[in-house]
């Protein structure tokens, strides 16, 4: 139930991408590039939608949400992961209403805004709510259930769109941001029937509630252990005043780094410029728009079936592995797409053939299967189950903060990126892809299998970089002090 937050965020992404493909929709609310689509050799075929209004549209959502992220850092400490899921959906709600009875551009930026802001508050509820209810041993597999609905929403926001384009009279268009109400209730719902985590709980002084939730979730008496644990790293984190300039301390450098890279890393990949544009995108590269809709509605397919690979494998296979594979796979198709649109497609010229169209498609989809079961997932997994419970609300609010901004930089550049870089787009991709693959061979350690509260002992302190920032900065300045009064420099070993 609250993995519904990825369901909605997911339809989000999805429905943009197709709406801006519309006729009746660009007609409406952008004449000018309505009328660039329709008029043969008036602009190259890369810039037919470079446009900043459209990208607003899109990218409006993921600045709202971005905002609203420091507001749910808030709610999700003293309110409660669950309360901070119960005021997404309202957010949501409202926004669909907005969207879907849009008059004019301001009513649907503002609609999108107020989803940006559903999106800010689940994103930053959700991950963390699914790493703490779950247990250790499928914890992985239960956080990946968020962007398993992520996945599901690309899709089914790409079957809507496919359906609702052939809807005539014009108004399919509201008919497909009207049907966000389906995720948004489903969440609202949702988030009135789950219970807190034992975590928010305790940390909230109500201990006893705690224990109860944390038996029933469970499924056993023999709880103590767990609670205790629970009980004293809430201590600890009472102790905390400022959780965000703690983030800042020496010993919670690495989770940040860490985090902070795989949220910039993941849009890099262009998974969420090809999600967002994929009818657009295939439109540029000559299919027509039912053609473009439903090579949308496969990629989206695609999307979902290798999530699903990633909620059974991640937790046996681990991390690392998964990201590593996938960085290979991502890389070579990126450049093969590079070279076929580099050959096929020119600035007047859209001279795909069909044969060469479905090899493009299917290309799109090897690339799209590699990043749903790595970096997709595993971006949001990673840093929710790194941070220690002190710093951990203020880490899942850094990590979407940093997500969203770099999500609206892409929605903001990408038509126009295109526009510029023509078929070179993809290989500038593919050069991030290797970056980032460099980034998990020698950085990202393994994090399958080990409990939340040990991450510190098991993980960071037996890295070879990231063991170096697990000595306390007091420390580090006594020994500095002992050591200069023997006569050496200590911080070399440092």
């Amino acid at each position: 139930m609250a993995a519904t937050g990825g369901l909605m965020f997911g339809y989000d992404v999805g429905v943009s991408g197709g709406v801006t493909s519309m006729d009746p929709f660009l007609q409406k609310f952008f004449p000018t590039v309505y009328k660039r689509t329709k008029e043969k050799g008036l602009d190259s075929n890369y810039c037919k939608y470079d446009n900043q209004g459209l990208q607003l549209f899109t990218s409006s959502l993921y600045l709202a949400g971005l905002t609203a992220t420091f507001f749910a850092s808030y709610t999700t400490r003293k309110l409660g992961r669950r309360l901070t899921m119960l005021i997404a959906g309202c957010f949501f709600i409202i926004g669909v209403v907005l969207n879907a009875a849009a008059q004019d551009l301001a009513m649907l930026i503002i609609g999108r805004i107020l989803l940006g802001c559903g999106v800010g508050f689940a994103n930053q509820a959700v991950p963390l709510f699914l790493s703490e209810i779950a247990p250790t041993r499928i914890r992985g597999g239960l956080n990946i259930l968020f962007q398993l609905n992520v996945t599901i929403g690309i899709l089914f926001a790409n079957l809507v769109n496919y359906g609702t384009a052939k809807i005539s009279g014009g108004w399919g268009w509201r008919l497909s941001l009207g049907l966000a109400g389906f995720p948004a209730a489903l969440l609202t719902l949702g988030a009135l029937f789950v219970v807190e985590t034992p975590n928010s709980l305790i940390e909230r002084g109500y201990l006893e509630e705690g224990k109860e939730v944390l038996r029933k979730i469970r499924g056993t008496d023999n709880i103590e252990p767990e609670f205790l644990e629970l009980v004293e790293a809430s201590r600890v984190a009472k102790e905390v005043k400022h959780p965000f300039r703690n983030l800042l301390q020496r010993k919670n450098r690495p989770q940040l780094i860490i985090s902070v890279a795989l949220q910039i890393f993941q849009q890099f990949t262009g998974i969420n410029a090809i999600m967002f544009y994929a009818p657009v995108l295939f439109s540029t590269l000559g299919f027509g728009n039912s053609a473009a809709l439903y090579s949308a509605v496969i990629t989206g397919a695609v999307n979902v079936l290798s999530t699903v690979v990633s909620v059974y494998s991640v937790d046996k296979l681990g991390r690392r592995i998964l990201l590593l594979e996938a960085g290979v796979q991502m890389l070579l198709s990126q450049i093969i797409i590079a070279i076929i649109l580099g050959i096929k497609v020119t600035d007047t010229s859209d001279n795909l053939s069909h044969g060469w169209g479905i090899f493009v498609v299917v290309m799109i989809c090897t690339y799209v299967a590699a990043f749903a079961w790595s970096w997709g997932p595993l971006g949001w997994l990673i840093p929710s189950e790194t941070f220690p419970l002190e710093t951990r609300s203020a880490g899942q609010s850094v990590t979407v903060c940093v997500n969203l901004l770099f999500t609206f930089v892409m929605a903001q550049a990408f038509l126009s990126m295109l526009c510029h870089f023509k078929y070179g787009i993809f290989l500038f991709f593919s050069g991030w892809i290797f970056v980032m693959s460099l980034f998990v061979f020698f950085l990202l350690p393994e994090t399958k299998n080990v409990p939340i509260e040990e991450m510190t002992e098991r993980v960071w302190k037996q890295h070879w970089l990231w063991k170096r920032f697990m000595v306390d900065e007091d420390d580090v300045d006594i020994v500095k002090k002992n050591g200069h009064a023997n006569g050496y420099d200590p911080t070399s070993r440092l």
